[in-house]
């Protein structure tokens, strides 16, 4: 039986794994506004270093999510977390009794309004480690990486996670189901949180060459978002300071998202990332002096691009 997925949000992210679920025979649709009369008349390119250059013709190319004709399988919601958005009502057009709902999405503390929003729908959450940039009009470069964990909200894998996770399998991705999603979401954090600012703060440095001058401070601000996790209930990996580390030092020189999202002038996910954690670790009194200083500058940064405080 084939799968009807419908990607929202087909930036980098979100056309890279929408091609792959198209390649395993999976009826693609996607949602983009900015580059949505290219991808009309000419579909996507997605050039990777590791898999390949090859070309996505969704079925259905769409400009707002009710015009979607039929009823999908799985949504996949690729878009940012921002305060602008409303991700419920973006998607809710689409939701029918039988989607699953999945998210790939950066943050944490970003669940419960879905699952407040769909008590009746499955919605899974995802999580990308990925080095991937979207390079023009239809135009995906994949650099690095690209392993995805899925789980259910609020917890446990599903009939239908685990059937999503072995179509990305055949397509050629790494994609294993995780238990406990939540504290995935800490752990992707503990890159995220200072990498991302931090690319933003320094005036668009790559991420290595950001390490190579500042990983004391790196190392400060994972080891506070650990202790947050830790607090929260969902303790993480001894390792997984040194092993980000050491992800980093390998991979190529990569600008983030949010680095990206700064330079065109996009709002940047700063709640999501930096804002809700440190939200947490003032609920739960843990001490989390690095994260608060990089959270005030980037609001100063906001600020001085316009963004309402």
């Amino acid at each position: 039986m084939v799968s009807t997925v419908l990607v929202i949000g087909a930036g980098a992210v979100g056309a890279f794994y929408g091609s792959l679920l198209a390649q395993t025979g999976a009826e693609v649709s996607v949602v983009c506004r900015s580059d949505y009369d290219r991808v009309k008349q000419q579909g996507f390119v997605i050039d990777s270093h590791f898999l390949g250059r090859w070309s996505f013709a969704p079925a259905q190319v769409l400009k707002n999510v009710a015009d979607f004709k039929g009823t999908p399988d799985y949504i996949l919601l690729c878009t940012k977390v921002i305060p602008t958005l409303d991700r419920v009502a973006l998607i809710h057009p689409a939701v029918s009794r039988n989607t699953s709902i999945v998210f790939i999405q950066n943050g944490v503390d970003i669940e419960q309004e879905m699952l407040d929003a769909f008590p009746n729908n499955e919605v899974i959450s995802g999580l990308a480690f990925i080095c991937c940039n979207r390079t023009g009009p239809g135009e995906i470069l994949h650099l690095a990486y690209g392993r995805l964990a899925l789980g259910n909200l609020p917890n446990g894998v599903s009939d239908k996670t685990a059937q999503l996770c072995k179509l990305f399998n055949r397509s050629g991705i790494e994609c294993g189901t995780v238990d406990n999603i939540i504290a995935g979401r800490w752990q992707k954090c503990v890159w995220n949180a200072p990498f991302n600012p931090l690319s933003v703060l320094s005036g668009g440095l790559p991420t290595l060459d950001i390490l190579q001058t500042q990983e004391s401070f790196i190392r400060s601000i994972m080891q506070e978002i650990c202790d947050i996790a830790a607090a929260s209930g969902h303790p993480l990996p001894e390792d997984i300071v040194d092993i980000n580390i050491e992800h980093t030092y390998a991979m190529p020189p990569y600008k983030t998202s949010m680095l990206l999202d700064y330079e065109s002038g996009q709002p940047m996910e700063t709640e999501a990332i930096l804002g809700n954690a440190l939200r947490a670790a003032q609920r739960l009194n843990v001490a989390a002096p690095h994260l608060e200083s990089v959270y005030a500058l980037m609001k100063l940064r906001e600020l001085k691009l316009g963004y309402l405080p």
